[in-house]
């Protein structure tokens, strides 16, 4: 699963990482939490012959709204989606055909279960130190007023052999010379997504033990991020963290 991430390169790394036009320089993001808007790319079709990008930003709320809701108040929040099940799922169907997106990152947050209440986090970044796209969908939501709300979700998978000990779940992670097939909802389908929709590979992420004081989202400096010592070995999480990170 994925509950908080962090996103702390220059919006000109992003901008090259992605292949977006051209990004407004935001600040580093070192806690990002469910309902906060996250950044996503999205393809965008391009006149014959124009330079311009093929993809652009979109800034969405973080947890999920199909577009059929009627009150998101009755519904879970909808951070994450199973991608085994996602395209068959009424809930996300639409989105993972028409609607694919990628969530650049720069690592995320994951806990592990230590004993009755207690569980240590973890700060989980690519060995070599370089932004990560995850598998994202996108939905726009339409108030009863006429406003309307872009929503998305990250897509998860089972963990690696790396990460498991901590969590079943990971976000699925899109390699860059697949960004275009993920992105492009005309020509290829969900069913030909399923290779991209496996664990990344082994060694590919390292795991830094992390204080408690991420669990907190009014904490958002680079302090997170910082590596603490840890003295005990429990078992690994086989439920939920807590219930507003609940898996659809």
């Amino acid at each position: 699963m994925c509950g908080r991430f962090a996103l702390t390169a220059k919006a000109k790394e992003v901008e090259i990482f992605l292949g977006l036009a051209e990004l407004d320089d935001f600040p580093p993001r070192f806690n990002i939490a469910p309902t906060q808007p996250i950044l996503m790319a999205v393809s965008t079709p391009r006149p014959e012959g124009s330079n311009l990008p093929r993809r652009r930003a979109a800034l969405v709320r973080w947890g999920f709204i199909p577009g059929w809701a009627k009150n998101p108040r009755d519904m879970p929040l909808l951070i994450n989606a199973r991608s085994e099940s996602a395209a068959e799922k009424a809930t996300f169907r639409a989105a993972m055909r028409h609607r694919r997106t990628l969530v650049p990152a720069s690592g995320f947050y994951e806990w592990r279960r230590e004993g009755k209440g207690r569980a240590q986090p973890f700060w989980v970044r690519p060995r070599k130190g370089e932004l990560v796209a995850f598998a994202g969908l996108m939905e726009t939501w339409s108030e009863p007023g006429g406003s309307e709300i872009d929503t998305g979700a990250i897509l998860t998978t089972e963990a690696n052999s790396d990460l498991a000990p901590i969590h079943q779940r990971m976000p699925v992670v899109i390699p860059p010379e697949h960004f275009s097939r993920w992105l492009d909802g005309v020509k290829y389908e969900p069913r030909d997504m399923a290779d991209l929709l496996a664990p990344v590979e082994p060694g590919f992420f390292e795991a830094v033990p992390v204080s408690d004081k991420v669990n907190s989202v009014a904490n958002v400096g680079p302090d997170l991020q910082e590596r603490v010592e840890i003295d005990f070995e429990g078992p690994r999480s086989e439920g939920k963290l807590d219930t507003q990170l609940s898996l659809f």
